[in-house]
């Protein structure tokens, strides 16, 4: 797994799925490799009234219906869509979803402009048509024909990216449970095997990119992840992220609790600011999501280690906020700047602790790219 830039979940998790499987003696659906109970427990982890001889971790954090909801999708024979604002996790629950049920979270989809039908059903190998002609041998399954084949979870991700004759050729696929061949004289129909399902992600923020049809709604049970608010569960996360990230690149570098609370209060402010915005100008552009903390916490991380004192400070967390999340100038800048001459400058006069080396490293920053 080392040599690994990032591995899925059914690798990184490997030795924690097989422990759970050895221990598994709950009823399972179809093909499953871990009953519904344990599929919860891998994703949410474990607690003392599970009477585990071992802690499981929890990996996604988010209300526990959510998951069950999820899981109880998957054992019927429906889609699951899980829809919400970027940065949520959905991409991230639908990995450990698939990991845990059929051990392969890798049969995906990335739905864009540019996908075609052949992106989730199959193409040829032209070189081996122009040698042999068309055949079973010659045909280049897709991620989705392969995990209908093997009773496995086929992922779709961006479904709402993809135009409306990808996502009508969907519909055939979660209603019928085959897809047909024509082009086969013979063998030309490849049904699925029980245990298929397709997961699905969608962003709430794409709505009339490519609108889902009623026909494909119905063929999905929705699952609507929000954005995480709670500080409790949004610090876990970003700390649950950031000792990954350290892990990952062997760093040794203390993240004082003081930081992570500016951090959390910082997003905490600025989604107030967000909701009693008149309009969208006068909103940042980001989504301000815990994918978009940990993405400033990673940024100010490494920055600290190969270019800082070793040591995570409040300027650079600062400097590193206002980068990632000034993506539209001067707008987001000025909305940055409004925040901390409003918020941050007040707070740091009253509390001070982070917030002065705070302020000052936001100014610094804002000064820098204006």
């Amino acid at each position: 797994m080392s040599d690994l830039l990032r591995a899925p979940a059914e690798i990184k998790y490997a030795e924690e799925l097989d422990w759970l499987e050895s221990i598994d003696d709950n009823p399972k659906p179809f093909s499953w490799r871990l009953s519904p109970k344990m599929v919860r427990l891998f994703i949410l982890g474990s607690e003392r009234s599970d009477g585990l001889a071992r802690e499981i971790p929890q990996k996604w954090y988010g209300d526990r219906s959510f998951v069950e909801r999820s899981i109880v999708t998957l054992a019927s024979d429906r889609g699951l869509l899980l829809i919400g604002d970027p940065g949520t996790g959905k991409s991230w629950l639908a990995e450990l979803l698939s990991a845990a049920i059929c051990r392969n979270s890798t049969l995906v989809v990335q739905g864009t402009a540019g996908t075609t039908e052949d992106h989730i059903k199959y193409s040829w190998n032209v070189s081996m048509v122009i040698a042999k002609g068309q055949s079973r041998e010659s045909m280049i399954p897709s991620p989705i024909m392969t995990a209908m084949e093997g009773g496995a979870i086929g992922r779709f991700e961006e479904l709402t990216r993809s135009t409306s004759d990808v996502q009508d050729a969907l519909i055939s696929i979660l209603s019928e449970k085959y897809i047909s061949v024509p082009e086969l004289d013979s063998d030309n129909i490849v049904f699925a095997k029980p245990g298929f399902s397709i997961i699905a992600t969608a962003n709430s923020r794409d709505r009339g990119v490519n609108d889902l049809s009623s026909a494909l709604k119905r063929r999905f049970n929705f699952v609507r992840i929000p954005v995480v608010t709670n500080k409790k569960s949004e610090a876990e996360i970003v700390r649950f992220r950031t000792e990954e990230l350290l892990r990952r690149h062997q760093i040794e570098l203390d993240v004082p609790p003081t930081l992570l609370d500016v951090l959390l209060q910082s997003f905490a402010d600025l989604r107030a600011s967000a909701a009693a915005a008149g309009s969208d100008d006068e909103k940042l552009e980001s989504a301000l999501s815990s994918a978009e903390q940990i993405g400033v916490l990673e940024d100010a991380i490494l920055h600290s280690n190969f270019f800082g004192e070793r040591a995570l400070t409040a300027r650079t967390l600062a400097s590193s906020l206002v980068g990632s999340l000034a993506r539209r100038e001067p707008e987001d800048l000025a909305i940055l700047n409004k925040y901390l001459h409003g918020v941050v400058e007040p707070r740091s006069k009253e509390e001070g602790g982070s917030w002065p080396e705070f302020l000052e490293g936001g100014r610094d920053a804002i000064a820098t790219l204006s």
